[in-house]
């Protein structure tokens, strides 16, 4: 199913909230689940050690290095994995001829800790690096290239939209102004002429944090790749099947959010027509409420301090 090369210098990855998945897909031995962002594996081997040998786990990664690793440290024959991104979800369930017949999917929406630590993916800026913030870098453009055509407005509305940044129109201006007499090429250039622009940000906070984020999601088409799997995953998912979605900002929490409420909800149809809303029931149920990491596990691992867990299991 996807292209493996040998892969290197492994980069240990801290799978977040654990515990709390594994449990909430509450998993059968024979089931079938599906990795949506395998990253380094680590929910993935925890899924793993709990099937049989009649049990099946698909996984998808846009990058290639996830793939790589897999390819080099999941040799096991319940274990598939395809490259692309998860909104091409049920044709590549449809592939393993397991359409409808899915007992959980999982959807971890965070930038792994190999990505952040790579100086050369430019997704951080904490450290000097191309300015690249591609999940595949085989295709699309980089965030250099955009950069370097995009217009004021423009930049400001992704800042505002994709990463709530409050001074977004000052700070676009400012990052025109330093492109206009150099090319920001860089994570490190870019983040200081963020932090110059920027009036105030929160205390313990980067003031790059958000414009990275608004960058990020929009290289990578992250808001719409996720309506796009969340519509698709009810079909994807047998009766009883779950759900579970990690978002790790509030704009995905939202989304995820608002889908789950909707499916449950039903459809909504106008009061005069002659038509009960019990002709189109709920697809899914909410179990619990939003599940966050304790005070141990954001000790260990800061990067989950922002995480959001939430569970749905189908219905109909």
């Amino acid at each position: 199913m996807a292209a493996c090369r040998m892969t290197e210098n492994v980069l240990q990855h801290q799978p977040v909230l654990l515990a709390e998945v594994i449990a909430g897909l509450g998993i059968k031995s024979e089931g079938v689940y599906v990795d949506a962002t395998f990253g380094r594996g680590g929910h993935a081997q925890s899924i793993l050690s709990q099937l049989s040998p009649t049990g099946r786990l698909l996984a998808m990664d846009k990058d290639q290095q996830a793939i790589d690793y897999a390819c080099q440290f999941f040799n096991d024959p319940r274990f598939t994995i395809q490259q692309g991104s998860f909104a091409g979800l049920a044709e590549f369930v449809k592939q393993q001829g397991l359409y409808g017949k899915v007992d959980g999917i999982l959807c971890d929406l965070g930038v792994s800790s190999p990505q952040l630590d790579d100086p050369e993916r430019g997704f951080s800026f904490m450290r000097a690096g191309k300015l690249d913030m591609r999940m595949d870098t085989s295709r699309g453009m980089d965030a250099a290239t955009w950069l370097a055509s995009v217009s004021a407005e423009e930049l400001a509305r992704v800042f505002w939209e994709y990463g709530e940044e409050r001074y977004s129109r000052r700070i676009a201006r400012a990052v025109i102004n330093a492109r206009d007499e150099m090319p920001i090429t860089t994570t490190d250039r870019l983040a200081e002429v963020i932090a110059k622009a920027h009036p105030a940000w929160e205390k313990g906070k980067n003031p790059a944090t958000r414009c990275f984020q608004a960058i990020r999601i929009l290289i990578n088409q992250e808001l719409d790749d996720l309506k796009k799997m969340l519509v698709q995953s009810v079909d994807v998912l047998k009766i009883g099947g779950r759900l579970l979605v990690i978002s790790f900002h509030s704009l995905e929490d939202r989304v995820v959010k608002h889908f789950i409420q909707q499916e449950e909800r039903g459809e909504k149809l106008p009061a005069k027509l002659p038509v009960k809303n019990t002709a189109f029931p709920s697809r899914l149920k909410r179990l619990g409420r939003a599940i966050k990491p304790g005070v141990a596990e954001i000790a260990r691992n800061p990067r989950a301090r922002s995480a959001v867990l939430r569970i749905a299991e189908k219905l109909s």
